[in-house]
């Protein structure tokens, strides 16, 4: 008996998660989205695994660059996750006005985050409504020794250290 896709995910909103921006580039299209389904799945070599659904124009510019890039977000960051996660809309450049750099790949990262992360796609698994892309890590870096932002039961937290 298949579990309902709903129950999976209130479940699923117990548990903590660090937030992040990946980002990416095709031509001279950039875009970016809030995500929470990010990990390492590898050190030696490394690799990062990050979902994304398949709507979305960052999907987009993943699949047609094999190319992406992850700003790890400062509990200071509230209002950049929420840019990224819509409130400025898909057809509009959420980058506009921010500082951003680039490592290796020549996808935009967050200048002002605590850890970037560049990389190279080198498998993608489609499924129903969302594709997982595993990267090879190009180049990482933190950048800021500061609490991290999560997210738990549908809102932004600040870890009290």
């Amino acid at each position: 008996m298949a579990l309902d896709g709903e129950k999976l995910r209130y479940v699923m909103r117990h548990w903590t998660t660090g937030v992040s921006i990946v980002t990416s580039c095709y031509d001279d299209i950039q875009h970016g989205m809030t995500v929470n389904s990010f990990t390492s799945i590898s050190l030696e070599p490394p690799r990062v695994v990050v979902t994304m659904a398949n709507t979305t124009r960052t999907h987009a510019l993943v699949q047609k660059s094999e190319i992406f890039a992850v700003t790890i977000l400062g509990q200071h960051q509230i209002e950049l996750a929420e840019r990224f996660a819509g409130h400025v809309p898909e057809s509009e450049n959420r980058l506009a006005g921010l500082a951003t750099k680039t490592l290796v790949s020549g996808a935009p990262l967050l200048r002002d985050g605590l850890a970037h992360i560049d990389c190279r796609v080198i498998h993608s698994y489609p499924m129903q409504n969302s594709t997982l892309f595993i990267g090879e890590v190009l180049a990482a870096e933190v950048c800021q020794d500061q609490a991290p932002l999560v997210y738990f039961n549908r809102k932004y937290r600040r870890l009290d250290l």
